[in-house]
């Protein structure tokens, strides 16, 4: 009975830890001997922007949770006052806050367990937006950014240079 729900489990977690779709190149065209080159170069691209994304999402999610650390007072004062954190008390809020600030970030940047890492930090965002009650444009649309790079990272991975793909490529050749 056990069996079925180990398997989903695995399942979930072979999911979460993926670096995403590997796609097989089409065979060349014998007519365009560019085709080859553009799927290499495609190839590096999609890790440069997998990888770029992931630290660029890492630093600003980092230097928040640093921030709220810096200053835990200031921090729970704000959880408290401004933060209206849905369905949680303030300080528990204030906890939970900036410890997915602090740790899903380095996940993310080593590309560690990517799609959680990103679905994380997505709670995080979103959270972080529900809970002001007025928050500047300019603010918005960095939330959105960081929500569209998010969702990227939580839909195709880490991308293939990150902790992710090393792994899932020594799985592959040990099976």
């Amino acid at each position: 009975m056990a069996t079925p729900l180990i398997g989903s489990l695995r399942a979930a977690l072979l999911f979460l830890m993926d670096a995403g779709p590997r796609r097989a190149p089409s065979a060349p065209d014998a007519q365009d001997p560019l085709t080859p080159h553009l799927h290499v170069i495609e190839r590096y691209a999609q890790a440069l922007a997998c990888l770029l994304a992931r630290l660029y999402l890492a630093q600003v999610f980092l230097l928040s949770g640093l921030t709220k650390l810096r200053d835990w007072s200031s921090t729970l004062a704000l959880f408290e006052d401004e933060y209206h954190v849905p369905l949680l008390p303030p300080e528990l809020a204030a906890y939970l806050g900036t410890a997915g600030e602090l740790v899903l970030p380095v996940l993310l940047a080593l590309g560690l367990g990517g799609r959680f890492s990103a679905l994380g930090l997505s709670v995080v965002n979103v959270i972080a937006v529900l809970s002001l009650s007025e928050i500047a444009p300019a603010a918005l649309l960095g939330h959105q950014l960081w929500g569209v790079l998010l969702m990227m990272l939580a839909l195709w991975g880490a991308g293939p240079w990150s902790l992710d793909a090393l792994w899932a490529g020594r799985r592959a050749r040990r099976a």
